[in-house]
C-alpha cells in the first residue's frame, strides 16, 4: 500500500482543516489506518486511528471532541477533520496504515505503511 497524504496549510487558531490520505493498491480494506503528527523537537505520537471496516475508532486525549477520522473504502482514503486547531497541533502529519484481521488492535501497535506528511501550521 501507498500512501499520499494532504490537505495541510496554514491557518489561524480556531480554524479547521481536512488531511486526506489516498491509498494505492489493492489491501487498503484491510487495512487498520492511523494519524501520526511530529512537531518539530518531539517524538512522533498517534493522533487518530480506525479500524479496517471503520467501526472502531481512537483518539489522543489532546484532540477528542475537536479532530474526527474517517475512511471511504471505496475511494481508498482517510480523512482527519481538525476543527477549533491550536497553535499546539503545528506539526507535520502523517498518515499509516497495517494490514490486520477484524479484531486488531489499531493503537499501540506499529503501523507498516507511511505517507510522506503533510504539514500543519496554525497560528496565534
Amino acid at each position: 500500500v501507498q500512501l499520499q497524504a494532504s490537505g495541510g496549510g496554514l491557518v489561524q487558531a480556531g480554524g479547521s482543516l481536512r488531511l486526506s490520505c489516498a491509498a494505492s493498491g489493492r489491501t487498503f480494506n484491510r487495512c487498520n489506518m492511523a494519524w501520526f503528527r511530529q512537531a518539530p523537537g518531539k517524538e512522533r505520537e498517534i493522533v487518530a486511528a480506525i479500524s479496517r471496516s471503520g467501526s472502531r475508532s481512537y483518539y489522543e486525549d489532546s484532540v477528542k471532541g475537536r479532530f474526527t477520522i474517517s475512511r471511504d473504502n471505496d475511494k481508498k482514503t482517510v480523512y482527519l477533520q481538525m476543527n477549533s486547531l491550536r497553535p499546539e497541533d503545528t506539526a507535520v502529519y502523517y498518515c499509516a496504515g497495517k494490514e490486520a484481521i477484524l479484531t486488531s488492535p489499531i493503537v499501540g501497535i506499529p503501523y507498516d505503511y507511511w505517507g510522506q506528511g503533510t504539514q500543519v501550521t496554525v497560528s496565534s
